[in-house]
């Protein structure tokens, strides 16, 4: 049509604008009238006018009573002015047409919504773990105000921080900061106390804090008010513990005994804690009055005003109108003033926020943040990586499978579908599909969170009731379904329906290509995972499999919480010993897992005097070595046969090294004093691992002394079964503990615990990496068998000209391969790069070998044509008289 042509015509968009939006019963009259009035006006005022005109009429109907439909209209879809592409009638066809073709193509129906119905799963329980990560500690009201006391220094040119504060800190904050703070509270460890009320006694985890501790907790009272630890002589129970102790009575006023030692009376209950808080073990809380008034050496601290011995914690919540950094700048060198003698490792105080005690767990040596808020992150990462797989999947069956409807398209077209119904039509189909991935990915959320909860150690709950929740999810949905829905819905709709018709359309060579760029990353990530899977295993192996320096087998240790164990040493080990079923039994200040004492103070000749040691410090009992079995390497064990042992010592193997000695037998004999007082070192023991097995061993000075008594530790008899072993034991200990239930624990069960994080980080990495495997295997399996059927008449020319079902193989294998062999070049150096990082944080640590890349490019492969190959031979075995008859 010529330009005159045109201009000889109203003007098209006004056309399509009154198409749009008027009533379809009313088009057909109001655009004849209008058509009649142009052709007049064209004739007596010219064209220009006519078209000017035109517009203005044609804007003058947009009213109401013409855009007004009218329910009972009914128009024939041949009625050219008739475009229903919103209607219900037209919705009911598009959804129509789409369960169809998902029933004719089930296998592909089943592996678009299965695998991304899998992905989105675990999206959403990777989502829901991080959040509850960042959740954590916020159940406390003023979260954001919360902070605990921190202590930084340095000795020997390492940075060190802890939160181990001076009794008489609490009294200071409170007294000389009063506008900065609303709460000091000061407290003992979290540890295990016994809990008795009539014949009911167990043993549960609780603690010592300031009065003001229920308000900065912000206890959700049962009973009671959070008043109620200002008098020395009460307890408040969490509610699980009122209701084990004394079923639905009243709890309040009752009197509980803890420790078989003080009669307490409960002031409060409160709700428990839930399980993502820091203080979600706090069964009880009593008074810090009540510790300071029984504990002598806590009332001797700060009645002497002793800032040089760091065993405490205390917490704050700072006022509203104070800020965290500029409260540490007024604490800094608080500890500094109050104990110029400690000048030598630098002390200095300041406010960690309870935000950061979570992700944010410590420092390292140098002063670097060592948080675990990378984990967060790292699972963070996977859980879009193992979605964008399973997105990749979709989006590639569908782009593939799309291209089969080009016929479909035409034929449409060629009876008078507009292409917005042909767009409309696609993104219904995707949409579909997306929105029953959306329905089994909630279901299997369902099944597989109380599993998922057991091991990353969670008590998450599904979100049924969170708004958020549901609108992300539907986000993502018709965000993934507009996607994957975009390549058909408007290329393929453009087809002109003669070319289709006449089998001319060609998707163009270069079709392919994103679905080969996408398969490469998705292959990429999965062996990506598969290496940092075999390297975390790796790592926890690794630190298994060393030397810890003494015997965990059948060692096990009792807690000496209460006084009826205390002064019987000799006796309950006697009456051990005699049952046969104990090898032997000593005491010490810690289990042998655990070192929660250092100092400094030792002095011995030909010390550097530069140095500024911190040893850990152990008080043992004689029998401490043959119970845990050391191992020495120079001198030998604590005895009673030799009168100078009572002040007496023994190395660990470190000490020796941190002293600057080239041999242990250099110090066997010495002296070597701790605070003027002489000791005799009689032996060194190779390291013993008492804290993090990733981690170098602490230099340790065990000391003989017996009233540094917290535990008891047992050998049991290995010739005899640990059950009746144990019962024998227990006899003896209600024997002189009879008011107290008999509990212990294994050290080899205390022991894997330090492996907890590590492994949990093991098996979750394992069981996405296997999922990304198999999602990514599910596209590859859907694309090998569109490749076999979009190749069928190829296949059966080659077979009629002599080719075999190997060379077949090859050929639809061939390219599948290829992308996987670049998916592992790709990977080797991106995971050598974030697991060296990764491994940095141990000093105790495995290497990165060389045949962890080839066993992951291996698996990769072998998965790889395992699952191309059903398609692949499938085809190839195909009667060629039904391939060239597929057309």
């Amino acid at each position: 049509m010529s330009r005159q042509d045109e201009l000889s015509e109203p003007p098209r968009l006004a056309d399509k604008l009154l198409r749009f939006f008027c009533a379809p019963h009313l088009l057909e009259s109001i655009q004849g009238d209008l058509h009649e009035a142009f052709a007049y006006k064209a004739e007596t005022a010219g064209i220009e006018k006519a078209r000017r005109d035109y517009w203005w009429e044609v804007l003058g109907f947009f009213k109401p009573r013409y855009i007004r439909r009218k329910n009972s209209a009914r128009q024939p879809y041949d009625d050219y002015s008739y475009n229903p592409l919103f209607g219900i009638d037209m919705l009911k066809n598009y959804l129509k047409i789409a369960f169809r073709n998902l029933v004719k193509n089930r296998g592909y129906s089943a592996i678009n919504i299965g695998g991304l119905g899998l992905g989105m799963a675990v999206a959403v329980l990777i989502g829901l773990w991080v959040y509850d990560e960042f959740a954590f500690d916020r159940y406390h009201q003023h979260y954001d105000r919360i902070a605990k006391v921190m202590q930084k220094g340095a000795l020997n040119n390492e940075v060190f921080y802890n939160e181990y504060m001076p009794a008489p800190l609490g009294n200071e904050l409170a007294a000389k900061f009063a506008d900065d703070f609303e709460h000091v509270v000061m407290s003992s460890w979290t540890s295990e106390h016994i809990l008795a009320y009539g014949e009911k006694k167990f043993t549960r985890k609780g603690n010592y804090l300031s009065a003001g501790a229920p308000d900065l907790f912000s206890l959700n009272m049962k009973q009671g008010t959070r008043r109620g630890l200002k008098d020395q002589n009460s307890i408040m129970l969490s509610e699980s513990v009122a209701q084990a102790l004394f079923g639905t009575a009243n709890p309040i006023d009752q009197i509980v005994k803890l420790d078989n030692s003080m009669n307490l009376r409960v002031t409060g209950v409160y709700e428990d804690l839930p399980y993502n808080t820091e203080f979600r073990d706090l069964s009880f809380i009593a008074p810090w009055s009540l510790y300071v008034a029984t504990q002598d050496w806590v009332k001797t601290a700060i009645d002497n005003n002793q800032w040089n011995n760091n065993s405490w914690q205390a917490l704050v919540q700072i006022s509203p109108k104070s800020s965290f950094e500029a409260v540490s700048k007024k604490i800094r060198n608080l500890k500094l003033q109050h104990a110029p003698e400690t000048a030598f490792y630098k002390p200095e105080l300041f406010l960690q926020p309870m935000k950061k005690w979570h992700l944010y767990t410590g420092w390292d040596k140098t002063g670097n943040l060592d948080s675990r808020i990378q984990y967060v992150w790292l699972f963070g990462i996977i859980g879009v990586f193992v979605l964008l797989l399973a997105s990749i999947n979709f989006m590639n069956l569908s782009t593939a499978r799309s291209e089969k409807r080009a016929k479909e398209v035409g034929i449409r077209k060629a009876v008078g579908s507009y292409r917005t119904q042909l767009v409309n039509q696609f993104f219904t189909e995707s949409l579909m599909v997306v929105g029953l991935a959306f329905i089994l990915s909630m279901s299997l959320v369902i099944i597989i969170l109380p599993f998922f909860n057991e091991v990353a150690d969670k008590k998450i709950k599904f979100p049924v009731d969170n708004a958020w929740f549901w609108l992300s999810g539907l986000a993502f949905t018709l965000v993934t379904g507009i996607f994957s829905g975009i390549y058909p819905a408007f290329y393929l709709s453009s087809f002109q329906p003669v070319k289709v018709l006449k089998g001319v359309i060609n998707v163009g060579r270069y079709a392919a290509i994103p679905r080969k760029v996408l398969v490469v990353l998705q292959f990429t990530v999965s062996v990506t995972l598969i290496i940092g899977t075999i390297i975390v295993v790796k790592q926890i192996q690794h630190a298994k499999n060393r030397p810890i320096g003494y015997d965990r087998a059948g060692l096990i240790t009792v807690n000496m919480n209460t006084p009826e164990l205390y002064g019987h040493y000799n006796a309950l080990r006697d009456d051990l010993l005699k049952t046969g079923a104990v090898v032997n039994m000593s005491t010490s200040s810690t289990p042998a897992t655990d070192m929660n004492s250092s100092n400094g103070g030792f002095e011995w000749e030909g010390k550097d005097p530069n140095l500024k040691e911190n040893f850990g410090t152990i008080g043992v009992t004689h029998d401490f070595g043959k119970t845990v079995g050391w191992e020495f390497i120079s001198g030998r064990d604590l005895s009673r046969e030799y009168a100078t042992d009572s002040s007496g010592m023994v190395l660990n193997e470190k000490a020796v090294k941190y002293m600057g000695l080239k041999h242990p037998s250099e110090i066997v004999g010495k002296i070597m004093k701790w605070n003027g007082k002489p000791f005799t070192v009689v032996g060194v023991i190779r390291d013993m691992v008492m804290d993090s097995p990733f981690q170098p061993v602490y230099p340790t000075v065990f000391m003989l002394n017996y009233n540094w008594a917290n535990v008891i530790n047992i050998k049991l008899n290995p010739h005899q079964s640990a059950a009746s072993s144990l019962a024998k034991v227990a006899t003896v200990f209600r024997k002189f503990n009879p008011g107290s239930p008999f509990d212990y624990k294994f050290t080899d069960q205390q022991y894997a615990l330090k492996f907890a994080t590590e492994e949990r980080i093991a098996k979750l990495a394992s069981a996405f990496a296997i999922l990304a495997v198999l999602i990514s295997c599910l596209g590859l399996f859907g694309l090998a068998s569109f490749t076999a059927e979009q190749r069928t008449k190829e296949i059966g020319v080659r077979k009629v000209l002599g080719a075999s079902v190997a060379n077949l193989w090859a050929l639809l294998s061939g390219d599948f391969v290829k992308l996987v062999i670049l998916s592992c070049v790709i990977s080797a150096p991106v995971a050598y790069y974030f697991l060296s990082a990764w491994l940095l944080k141990y000093e105790y640590r495995t290497e990165i070998s060389w045949w962890v890349f080839v066993a992951a490019a291996s698996g990769a492969m072998l998965i790889t044509m395992l699952t191309v190959s059903y398609q692949a031979i499938r085809a190839a075995l195909l009667d060629p008289v039904k391939s060239l008859k597929s057309e």
